[in-house]
């Protein structure tokens, strides 16, 4: 978070914000962009708990990820699928802003009838990891802008390694857990991963969205912060099994968005 804070000012605040996403020229796409991860990819983590007849600590594990904002990865993988990049840092700046109320919100609703949830905790949290290194970094950009940019070139470097350390230890923590209980785990976190990148980008084609819109649509619905998940889901879950279905999401966001960038990248747009 801080390091997208980093590439950020407080402009792009100002754009992410509400009155300013509906006075923009084409507001659409940004609101289509907040519902698909904000109703449906929770919605997404609910039915699939619900199909699956997962344990409640599972389902609400699951549930809890989906329910997490956009992280900077999707920024660049939409880069690398030639998709819209300016959009896809809007929408990723507005999922963290909403972020505070939505995670919280949205995790209390859905699965609160599996497992006790403590929304004002979750809220604190969700301020805590994912607002203040946010603006720690903007407001290092906004002031400190000639230092920040000598910096900006091992941005990429850092964040890979960061990528690299989020995907491996949440993973490491649950080893045992996942060794034990294998395919059953992982299941779960592909659909969702699969059926949120299916949906964000036909609904976004169904809208009669270009092609790199529907791609950045995709990816932004795809693609949830699910270290937050993790973080969360350790600080407030005692169940170590909440906190599975995030370390798992990791490592399947990383590949999957990771081939899908790819696999478009290949195919240019004529938008």
């Amino acid at each position: 978070m801080l390091s997208m804070g980093l590439t950020l000012t407080f402009e792009d605040f100002k754009k992410a914000s509400f009155s300013s996403i509906i006075c923009a020229k084409d507001p659409v796409p940004i609101g289509v962009g907040y519902l698909a991860q904000y109703i449906v990819k929770p919605l997404l983590g609910y039915g699939i708990a619900k199909a699956l007849n997962l344990s409640p600590a599972l389902a609400t594990g699951l549930i809890l990820v989906s329910c997490c904002p956009g992280g900077q990865s999707s920024n660049v993988a939409t880069y690398i699928a030639h998709g819209d990049v300016a959009l896809s840092v809007l929408m990723t700046t507005a999922s963290t802003l909403g972020a505070i109320v939505m995670t919280p919100l949205l995790t209390k609703t859905l699965a609160g009838a599996y497992i006790a949830v403590d929304a004002k905790g979750l809220a604190v949290s969700t301020f805590q990891v994912v607002l203040v290194p946010t603006l720690v970094g903007v407001v290092a950009n906004e002031f400190f802008h000639d230092l920040v940019v000598k910096f900006t070139a091992w941005l990429p470097l850092v964040g890979v390694a960061i990528t690299t350390l989020l995907c491996a230890a949440p993973c490491a923590q649950v080893a045992t857990v996942l060794k034990a209980e294998g395919v059953s785990l992982l299941l779960p976190v592909a659909v969702l991963h699969f059926a949120a990148f299916t949906m964000g980008y036909f609904l976004s084609k169904g809208l009669k969205f270009n092609e790199k819109t529907a791609r950045t649509v995709s990816i932004e619905t795809g693609m949830q912060s699910a270290a937050l998940g993790f973080a969360l889901a350790q600080k407030h879950f005692p169940d170590v099994m909440v906190s599975v279905p995030a370390a798992v999401s990791v490592v399947f966001m990383a590949l999957g968005g990771s081939a899908l960038a790819v696999f478009w990248r290949g195919r240019p747009t004529t938008d």
